[in-house]
């Protein structure tokens, strides 16, 4: 089966989300004696991600932008670093834009850029529409369009964010593959019914990470990093090998 359109998660797998948000972090506090650890704020920050989109799946709250909901997470993570009162509403306000200034992964531009010049590319993002289209203009991420929670009005790994964005490009589930350096995204987007593709982001959350390191299914395509699976999937002319390459690179 031909693969027409290829879907991506963006936070981790195309763009260093650690490394951007933690240099916001120091330019907002530069100079400052109250200035946190940047890397810990970054870790602190992204933990609060996963709890605040639960409470939308759940049931508990309607729709809320991501934009919006790492906001109110910043307020908390300023609360437990003990600044709640170190940064005022404008202040905090360009805090909050730092999830739109994360750069790309070595292999990120070129490897959409190769896979653009035969199928779709979108990206399938708990992020906004707002953000995703500010993201990209900063990461030079040139997509045909962007796809996720803002269509679907809900968050991943729901399986209705896979499926709106099959549908918004007309096309069957089995005719798109979602990529991503995440296990867990890639089974609820293959329970949904669509082509997976893996590769690992193996410093995504430090020096330490313990998850995602290896596929944990086999996935339609696994890789070393994007331009290997570019190269797997243009070799391929549909879907690509099961290729681990033994030499990690991120």
């Amino acid at each position: 089966m031909e693969i027409e359109a290829l879907i991506f998660d963006v936070f981790g797998t195309l763009v260093d989300w650690r490394s951007g948000v933690a240099a916001e972090v120091k330019r907002a506090f530069a100079g400052r004696a109250d200035a946190p650890d940047a890397l810990a704020f970054a870790d602190a920050w992204r933990a609060e991600y996963d709890p605040a989109m639960a409470r939308i799946r759940d049931g508990d709250r309607g729709y809320v932008p991501l934009d919006d909901l790492h906001l109110e997470n910043l307020d908390r993570v300023l609360a437990a670093f003990g600044l709640s009162d170190a940064l005022d509403g404008p202040a905090r306000a360009a805090l909050n834009r730092a999830w739109e200034k994360l750069p790309p992964w070595h292999d990120t531009v070129p490897g959409l850029d190769a896979l653009r010049e035969r199928r779709i590319v979108a990206p399938c993002s708990n992020g906004s529409i707002a953000l995703m289209t500010r993201l990209a203009r900063f990461a030079g991420l040139r997509w045909d369009c962007v796809l996720g929670a803002d269509i679907a009005r809900d968050y991943k790994p729901s399986p209705a964010v896979y499926l709106a964005a099959c549908a918004a490009l007309r096309l069957p589930p089995e005719r798109v593959m979602m990529v991503a350096a995440h296990n867990r995204d890639l089974a609820a987007a293959r329970a949904a019914g669509l082509r997976t593709g893996f590769f690992p982001r193996p410093r995504e959350h430090g020096p330490g990470q313990t998850t995602d390191l290896v596929p944990e299914q086999d996935w339609e395509v696994i890789a070393s990093d994007l331009q290997d699976l570019a190269r797997q999937m243009a070799g391929a002319g549909g879907v690509g090998g099961r290729i681990l390459h033994d030499q990690v690179d991120s």
